[in-house]
């Protein structure tokens, strides 16, 4: 057996055991975690203050299994996802949208942040769009709009509130949010792209928020 042989034996058993050890972890830590219980999915190397990173290995977004490991029904008070969503087919965003809705405590929410699709300037979208010419853009399966990411939203059971969002007519709409309840960095406020004021590069940003139990 080569030394490249024996390399690529050993990397998937240390893959392996690197994913087991951080699942661990991270079921050890929402296990200890104050209330309110919050956490990013799809986090990659960022970390907020009050709020559990995730990625992937530890927690598929679209894995039932995955989810029951860590949680026993509908435990969670948040959850942040930005620029996640359109890196899963229309089919997986619904189902995705679905079991954090199924995870949440009743009166939680998820704060989503996506591309926009109806940004006006040529070159965000061109940036943007399924294989488009941005970083990470070969993998982006959908470009959503407010009505359409409201819609799939509201299908996996949310009420949705649009926070940064363009419109048909290329206005630029915006409310005032939190950034304690989930820092979104690609927003008007926080992407050093804005700083004159203008909405040069923003998201599409919503919250999505499960009702409260029926009394």
């Amino acid at each position: 057996m080569t030394m490249q042989q024996l390399k690529g034996g050993v990397r998937p058993l240390y893959r392996a055991a690197r994913n087991h050890l951080d699942r661990l972890s991270l079921k050890r830590r929402i296990a200890h975690a104050p209330r309110p219980l919050r956490l990013v999915i799809g986090a990659g190397r960022t970390s907020q203050p009050g709020w559990i990173a995730t990625n992937i290995q530890q927690l598929n977004v679209l894995v039932p299994a995955d989810w029951r490991r860590y949680f026993r029904g509908p435990t969670v008070d948040a959850l942040l996802a930005e620029h996640v969503w359109e890196h899963l087919t229309l089919d997986e965003g619904l189902a995705a949208a679905r079991l954090c809705f199924a995870y949440l405590r009743p009166g939680g929410y998820l704060r989503l942040a996506v591309p926009d699709g109806l940004h006006p300037d040529p070159a965000y979208r061109e940036h943007v769009r399924p294989q488009g010419s941005g970083p990470g853009a070969d993998d982006h399966k959908v470009l959503y709009t407010y009505r359409s990411l409201g819609a799939l939203l509201a299908r996996a059971g949310f009420s949705v509130e649009a926070l940064e969002y363009f419109d048909e007519t290329g206005v630029f709409h915006h409310r005032p949010w939190e950034p304690d309840d989930g820092l979104i960095r690609r927003s008007l406020r926080y992407d050093p792209r804005n700083q004159d004021g203008r909405p040069t590069y923003t998201s599409l940003l919503v919250d999505a928020r499960k009702g409260p139990a029926a009394s």
